[in-house]
């Protein structure tokens, strides 16, 4: 595990190093989880230990979020005063990411059956029965 653990941080360190020395505008870790998925595209597998490393992350997920947490009861009068903006953010947000999800999943779908983003393949026609 604590391997795994030294890959996830050597590629969050490449990451924060290309971040700094292009000057990109993306956050360094997530430059990192680039690097990290290109490497694992490359490889036929998930190395074992990279594997446990991530699953023992992620079984523990929900104490990543008591940081932020701890710092919206500890800001809790600032969210108080501005809800509405709060509120309309978190709406504005999640509908244009459905939409975005939405218009990627057709075009994907209409990709893998050949029939570009304008919808399903059509159906024949059928004719009534004659009596």
């Amino acid at each position: 595990m604590l391997a795994g653990l030294t890959w996830l941080l050597v590629f969050q360190c490449l990451g924060e190093a290309l971040v700094r020395v292009l000057g990109l505008p993306v956050p360094g870790p997530v430059a990192g989880m680039v690097l990290l998925f290109a490497g694992l595209r490359l490889r036929t597998a998930i190395p074992t230990n990279l594997g446990a490393a991530s699953t023992g992350l992620l079984q523990h997920m929900s104490l990543l979020f008591v940081p932020a947490g701890v710092g919206v009861m500890l800001h809790f009068g600032r969210v108080a005063d501005e809800w509405v903006a709060i509120v309309a953010a978190i709406v504005v947000s999640t509908v244009l990411a459905i939409a975005a999800t939405a218009v990627v999943m057709r075009a994907l779908v209409g990709r893998e059956t050949g029939t570009g983003a304008a919808g399903g393949p059509e159906e024949p026609t059928r004719e009534a029965p004659e009596d």
